[in-house]
């Protein structure tokens, strides 16, 4: 692909078309805004876009689509920028024909996203929400013995976590995982001398088999999309444990909640769900032991202030001429 740079241009229109679940008000657009003519929309509805867009040399998406259409309509349009690491909302190849660059953020919530993982997990153990609200409505003042618990408390050293998808964010969710004495076994189709060292690679079949714990860490692709079905759980060992703040496709949703409610899986912690926001008619809502929250993995204000960065750094690296993060070469 040919990038027409834009090199000295500082009177470029930036136009942000979601920025609020980015950006709520507790950061700042002063990087974007050193660059050009920036304005920034909290939310843009589809029939929006094209008027939003009109003379942007540079656009921001979060979540809406930026289409074929769309794409050839703006003729000022240079730089698409992702604030986020996948990029199926914009089309690439039509972006590719305009000669338009388009950048995500590659690397922002690596922390964030290993940290959340085990923060389910730990919750599914010990149910510390639950049993806080239970002190607080007067349960224990009113409880005959001197503590009480209405959950399995389940310690989890010694069990075996398996992790599918052994990149940055699964290596770091391996290491807290270890820390909290778990032995870590992970399934990549690429291995690493750095996963080597955290972790024992096995077959997928040997993970499902062994692993009292379940972490997805894998991308959203044809050969990982609906992985935790039917047939795979019934290879898994009864009461198994499975996690996903990944991508909600890699769960065929509807086995998932059979298999929470005939027990073989005890628990699920769920960031991702298959369409966002969640529709009331997913059958994960009435499963048993299914923790579900609504995709804020990435969120804490440190990891979105790194997302914020990179995503003004990608845009001055394009204008000088050296972009990076390019995913549309």
């Amino acid at each position: 692909m040919n990038i027409q740079s834009s090199k000295g241009d500082r009177q470029m229109k930036i136009v942000v078309l979601d920025g609020y679940t980015e950006n709520p008000g507790d950061l700042s657009w002063n990087g974007l805004e050193s660059l050009g003519e920036l304005t920034v929309y909290d939310r843009t509805q589809p029939d929006e876009i094209a008027a939003r867009i009109r003379g942007a040399g540079a656009v921001y998406v979060n979540k809406v689509a930026l289409d074929r259409e769309t794409i050839f309509s703006a003729p000022d349009l240079k730089f698409i920028g992702v604030l986020a690491t996948g990029y199926n909302v914009v089309d690439i190849a039509a972006a590719r024909e305009r000669g338009i660059a388009v950048c995500n953020i590659p690397t922002y919530g690596t922390a964030a996203v290993g940290q959340f993982a085990i923060a389910m997990l730990l919750e599914i153990c010990h149910h510390v929400a639950h049993h806080s609200d239970a002190v607080h409505a007067g349960r224990w003042e009113q409880n005959a013995d001197w503590c009480f618990w209405d959950y399995p408390l389940i310690e989890l050293a010694g069990k075996t976590m398996g992790i599918i998808g052994f990149g940055r964010i699964g290596q770091t969710t391996g290491r807290i995982a270890r820390a909290l004495g778990m032995n870590v076994i992970a399934y990549d189709e690429y291995e690493s001398g750095a996963g080597r060292a955290l972790a024992e690679y096995t077959a997928l079949d040997a993970l499902f088999a062994r692993s009292d714990v379940i972490a997805l860490h894998c991308p959203l692709l044809p050969s990982t999309q609906g992985i935790i079905n039917r047939e795979n759980i019934a290879k898994m060992k009864d009461g198994v444990i499975i996690l996903n703040n990944a991508r909600g496709p890699l769960i065929v949703e509807q086995d998932l909640a059979d298999a929470l409610n005939s027990g073989k899986v005890y628990a699920a912690g769920l960031d991702v769900v298959s369409t966002e926001p969640i529709r009331g008619d997913n059958p994960l809502l009435k499963a048993k032991n299914c923790l579900i929250t609504p995709h804020i993995s990435w969120a804490p204000k440190e990891s979105r202030q790194r997302l914020m960065e990179i995503a003004a750094d990608n845009l001055r690296r394009f204008l000088e001429g050296s972009p990076v993060n390019v995913v549309n070469l």
